[in-house]
């Protein structure tokens, strides 16, 4: 089984800048096909000089991010999820500038904000209409774009947990611009069957792929079933790429929202490596 497997630039820097531009040329040389560059901070992104690397590869290029207490798309504050619209619509822009096809993440809402409690009805219909919003913005500039709501877990949001809601959240959204962006490791907490969530989004919903094990180590040394994981994909026909994501622990905005407090690799290139080497070897003992 064709898999296309890519890597996170999570796996070397916390916040992509310049001196991180490096990482794009590397990502080929280690064999993979995707690179996903996480934009932590769109406002000083260094679009031109990634579109000038990018260029020199044979890479796909795809971009998550994640929004914070200032961009919150559930916030009460008006003005907070205001700045959330304008730094998805920065985000929308760069990714027309990279050629990119998929903006993932946890874009819909605070990561990290959790407020104690269940979403509320005003926190879903707040962030609809904000994402709405961006997601005609995208469709108008950019309509090769999607938009892909990544369900992550418990610990750190109460807005979108599983592929369901993610799937309830597009379609809320109803621009035909969004989809999911389904990952292992927080698939394993909040989902009752690989197959059953991948089914849920079907080939319409299922926009974009993390394969992350569930204690964020090397891929394929854990408990995610990934030649069931694999199975699924193809079932419903995703054709698009499955990329590795893992921390290191000398991070420090990032460590304090994963709990990533010991190093599951000798450095996180070698986890990708070996992660890589691991994962091809189960899509190709599949049919």
């Amino acid at each position: 089984m064709k898999v296309k497997f890519g890597v996170d630039s999570f796996i070397w820097t916390e916040v992509f800048t310049e001196k991180d531009l490096w990482i794009i040329k590397k990502a080929e040389e280690l064999g993979f096909e995707t690179i996903d560059i996480a934009i932590a901070r769109p406002e000083s992104f260094p679009t031109e000089l990634v579109k000038q690397e990018l260029a020199k590869t044979n890479l796909q290029v795809v971009t998550t991010t994640t929004l914070n207490a200032e961009t919150n798309l559930i916030s009460p504050d008006e003005n907070i999820r205001k700045n959330g619209i304008r730094a998805l619509k920065k985000l929308v822009d760069i990714n027309k500038e990279l050629g990119s096809t998929i903006l993932g993440g946890v874009n819909y809402a605070g990561w990290g904000c959790l407020s104690g409690k269940p979403k509320t009805e005003k926190e879903w219909n707040d962030s609809v209409s904000a994402m709405r919003e961006v997601a005609a913005y995208a469709k108008e500039t950019y309509p090769e774009l999607n938009i892909c709501v990544e369900p992550v877990n418990r610990f750190e949001t109460h807005f979108i947990n599983t592929a369901e809601e993610g799937v309830r959240y597009c379609k809320a959204v109803g621009t035909g611009n969004m989809k999911v962006h389904l990952d292992c490791f927080h698939m394993i907490r909040e989902e009752t069957s690989y197959t059953g969530a991948v089914e849920t989004c079907g080939k319409e919903y299922l926009g974009y792929v993390h394969v992350c094990e569930n204690n964020r180590g090397i891929p394929g040394t854990g408990l995610v079933p990934f030649a069931e994981f694999f199975t699924a994909l193809k079932k419903v026909g995703y054709e698009g790429p499955c990329v590795i994501e893992s921390f290191d622990p000398s991070f420090e905005e990032l460590n304090g929202q994963c709990a990533i407090w010991r190093k599951f690799a000798e450095t996180g290139e070698d986890l990708a490596v070996e992660g890589l080497a691991n994962l091809k070897k189960i899509a190709a003992s599949l049919a």
